[in-house]
């Protein structure tokens, strides 16, 4: 059991897996591996749709975009964990933990929107192909992506705002990984129903709102699909949707998981390994979900690499 001297600190207290210390030490090594893989995947996508000019077109505009997304939130989250994770003493500063807690809500509430922007994108492609360049044109896609990013920014300043005016009255040992909403309110000395209630709204907009379109547009989708009758019109729609369908399964089920529990739920070692999961195993298999079936992004990466 690790005692901690909490009365002496104006940070937070992250007890993660402190008392499993083998744990900690064989998943120290794992993420470490699966960080340096995110960033060397998401960069990888993010330079090769710049250099290559088969990649200048909407889908790989959009497909950049959550790489970067990824990026920002591992690096706000992971070299924390990682610090924490080498010893006893685990913690954040009350402005390190305010500032994960933006750019993490600000990346997560973004690629929610965009997985559902994505969505429509190959709706279009499937459902209107002979629209998709007048419908899908890059200034378009270009500003989606811009109010995307306004929305995000704008919502995680908000929710950060009316999380810091909570009274934790001292209390400041987070039985989590991370600086989430969930688990500070959890440390409020005053009633937080508002704050639960504003929490759920949000929720909805940011993760079933955009679901429901995404589940919306592969039903269209699938209709489609069902009226080609050639396996290339088959193999082309599947090579489409399948990677983004992978991602969204991947992303949303470990984030509903977490933000739509209820209030009086109390943390336990399974919503760690889920915080794991969307937080740091999901940006590293994203790459790899987008790169092992698409031909152009083979082909740019052998360019790159000078075997072609």
């Amino acid at each position: 059991m690790v005692i901690l001297n909490t009365s002496s600190f104006g940070g937070f207290f992250l007890l993660g897996f402190s008392e499993q210390p083998l744990l900690e030490m064989t998943l120290f090594a794992i993420v470490v591996i699966f960080y340096l893989l995110t960033l060397l995947g998401n960069m990888a996508i993010i330079i090769l749709a710049h250099l290559d000019p088969r990649l200048h077109s909407p889908m790989y505009l959009f497909l950049t975009h959550p790489s970067l997304m990824d990026l920002c939130y591992t690096t706000s989250t992971v070299p924390q964990l990682l610090v924490n994770m080498q010893g006893p003493k685990k913690t954040s500063t009350y402005g390190g933990c305010v500032g994960q807690l933006y750019v993490s809500l600000a990346m997560g509430s973004m690629e929610c929107i965009l997985l559902a922007v994505m969505a429509v994108d190959h709706y279009v492609a499937v459902c209107r192909p002979l629209h998709y360049a007048t419908l899908m044109h890059l200034c378009i896609c270009g500003q989606l992506v811009a109010m995307t990013w306004l929305a995000g920014l704008g919502s995680s300043l908000v929710q950060t705002m009316m999380v810091t005016q909570v009274p934790l009255c001292g209390r400041n040992v987070i039985d989590h990984l991370f600086c989430e909403v969930p688990v500070l309110l959890k440390l409020a000395c005053v009633d937080v129903t508002f704050n639960c209630m504003e929490l759920l709204l949000v929720s909805v907009f940011f993760l079933l709102e955009p679901f429901a379109l995404i589940l919306t547009s592969y039903s269209c989708i699938a209709q489609a699909m069902w009226k080609i009758r050639t396996t290339e019109g088959h193999h082309k729609a599947l090579g489409i949707c399948s990677s983004h369908l992978m991602m969204v399964f991947l992303f949303y089920g470990t984030a509903m998981a977490t933000y739509l529990q209820s209030p009086s739920t109390t943390f336990r070692d399974r919503d760690k390994f889920m915080a794991l999961l969307y937080g740091i195993v999901t940006p590293t298999l994203n790459p790899f979900i987008y790169t092992i079936h698409n031909k152009d992004m083979k082909i740019a990466l052998k360019k790159m690499l000078g075997k072609e």
